[in-house]
């Protein structure tokens, strides 16, 4: 079971908390004691800052590396697309002098295992990647002036993270990478058709597509394998399907045949 960092008082010198017990500080601050508990709870990368607010910090076991990726397809936003499947991602930083390499920070650490656990050795734009803990506990980004390339962005405030809301459903429906793809947000505008050639751009065979009876707004969608849907779910996450409706896809349950 992962455990919140503890908080003593707070330190004008040290501007912020010192660690130490979660009862000497409620004996000065009740009410800050309580928010600080309540936020280290929630997430034990967040942290209450001097004046009040959440600030994200390092935490242990959030960064992942991950290396053998297809310098000419890969992105930030395609592992963030990627790995958000599994977590919230943070951060992304492909690294300028090996191309091939990519940290990529994930909200908390449980979210850091699932993605971990589900991604590694998985074919990507055809390469098997490699997915494995890094010694960093943050992704940094580039200082001024230092060249980057754009291979460094931050996604905090990303309006696509999966499960910043509390009782998501989308942390009932995590699955591993298959050829079936789940999808939501359709239109009703949408056609059968119209969706199989959306992902048959991105580069594969729909083999099988299916609207769900009691939802049309839902349909699985079977691609020819595991990394033709990978690289669908890539590609297609967020397209653009009318003015309020955004394509949302995961990775299904089962297989339509």
């Amino acid at each position: 079971m992962l455990q919140a960092n503890p908080f003593t008082a707070f330190s004008p010198s040290l501007g912020g908390f010192v660690p130490g017990s979660l009862n000497s500080l409620a004996g000065a601050f009740p009410l800050v004691a309580a928010q600080a508990a309540a936020q280290a709870a929630a997430n034990p990368s967040v942290r209450l800052s001097s004046a009040g607010l959440q600030t994200m910090t390092s935490s242990p076991g959030c960064v992942l590396l991950v290396s053998n990726l297809n310098t000419e397809k890969v992105t930030p936003e395609a592992l963030f697309t990627l790995f958000g499947v599994y977590g919230d991602v943070v951060r992304v930083k492909i690294l300028y002098a090996k191309q091939d390499n990519a940290l990529v920070q994930m909200a908390e650490p449980g979210q850091t295992q699932t993605a971990l656990t589900h991604l590694n050795n998985l074919k990507v734009y055809g390469k098997q990647i490699r997915v494995t803990p890094s010694k960093h506990n943050l992704v940094q980004m580039p200082k001024e002036g230092q060249e980057d390339s754009g291979l460094t962005k931050d996604f905090t405030d990303s309006p696509l993270h999966r499960f910043k809301k509390p009782g998501s459903k989308n942390f009932q429906n995590i699955y591993p990478p298959c050829s079936t793809l789940h999808l939501s947000n359709i239109p009703p505008s949408a056609a059968e058709e119209q969706l199989k050639e959306i992902f048959e751009q991105a580069g594969g065979i729909v083999k099988a597509f299916k609207f769900f009876q009691s939802d049309r707004k839902m349909a699985l969608l079977q691609m020819g394998s595991a990394e033709e849907a990978t690289v669908a779910l890539v590609e297609c996450h967020n397209y653009k399907l009318g003015e309020s409706h955004h394509l949302r896809v995961s990775f299904a349950k089962n297989n339509i045949v």
